[in-house]
């Protein structure tokens, strides 16, 4: 007689009983599906879980800002926060510390730093107001808080010194702020990255944020009026086709051409956000060292 022949559902079955027994499974399995489902389980079973980023909030008196602010450290999960490398990150208008990362920002950080692929840093996001980053309201001066209270806090804490700053929207505009008073003081910050920045081209526009006195401290502040006063910090400039900033965001990257300047399809939300984060950590972790 020839070889005993047996059909695709019979094998099947087989191999539902190897699964179930293998297992400790009472139910034999007797389907295709089910044998496939069996299987799915067991590799979810088997499979190691995704880590996921450290958040730590706490609050902190600011003598710049005369009031309680909201600390927040996005941290890449088992890093040793130890003179860990960190970016100062600006949150956007109406926004605070704890809604500061944008996107996937942490998650992207963590699953890059767990792969290797990057040097371990983090992120610290504090609370600014709205008046982009600068001392709109006598006594209330967000600058001052991020160039002389912040690397006090982190050093406090354990972390390394700001390498870099990162900021969207209103925050884009504050991070090449933050970059040029860095500059001036002859101490300029390794990397600025700015996400769909705020680069308004006319007055009225701007004017409707209540964030100037009047037009002529606007342009004192205005990166588009000051084109190279980051210094040799490394620039790198994100938006989409459809941001309300765009026009003002493509004359910087035309005129500065910093490190990196990409266009992407979309706006000015978290769609964008989610496409140009692996390529914001990306840039960052070049610049990323240790503190000793």
């Amino acid at each position: 007689m020839g070889e005993p022949r047996y059909s695709r559902r019979t094998l099947l079955a087989a191999i539902g009983v190897v699964i179930a027994t293998a297992t400790g499974v009472a139910t034999y399995v007797s389907s295709s599906g089910a044998v496939e489902q069996q299987i799915a389980t067991a590799d979810k079973v088997r499979a190691t879980p995704v880590a996921k980023p450290v958040v730590r909030i706490e609050r902190v008196y600011s003598a710049a800002r005369h009031r309680e602010v909201t600390l927040a450290f996005y941290l890449p999960a088992g890093a040793n926060t130890r003179g860990l490398p960190m970016s100062i990150l600006l949150h956007g208008l109406r926004g605070d510390a704890r809604h500061a990362a944008v996107g996937n920002l942490p998650e992207v950080l963590t699953a890059a730093v767990a792969k290797g692929a990057v040097p371990a840093f983090g992120f610290i996001a504090v609370d600014g107001g709205d008046n982009y980053w600068h001392e709109n309201v006598p006594g209330d001066d967000p600058m001052a808080m991020l160039l002389d209270e912040v690397p006090r806090w982190l050093k406090e804490r354990g972390y390394g010194e700001p390498f870099a700053v990162t900021g969207v929207s209103m925050g884009g505009f504050g991070s090449l702020l933050y970059a040029r008073r860095r500059a001036e003081r002859g101490d300029p910050i390794a990397a600025a990255a700015a996400i769909s920045p705020g680069l308004i081209t006319a007055w009225p526009e701007m004017a409707k944020r209540r964030a100037f006195k009047n037009e002529g401290e606007w342009a004192s502040l205005d990166p588009l009026r000051h084109l190279q006063s980051t210094g040799p910090t490394a620039l790198g400039v994100w938006i989409g086709d459809k941001d309300k900033f765009i026009e003002g965001t493509r004359r910087f990257i035309r005129e500065v051409r910093p490190q990196v300047g990409t266009v992407k399809s979309g706006g000015h939300d978290d769609g964008l956000y989610r496409k140009v984060t692996p390529d914001v950590v990306q840039f960052l972790a070049k610049y990323a060292k240790r503190a000793v």
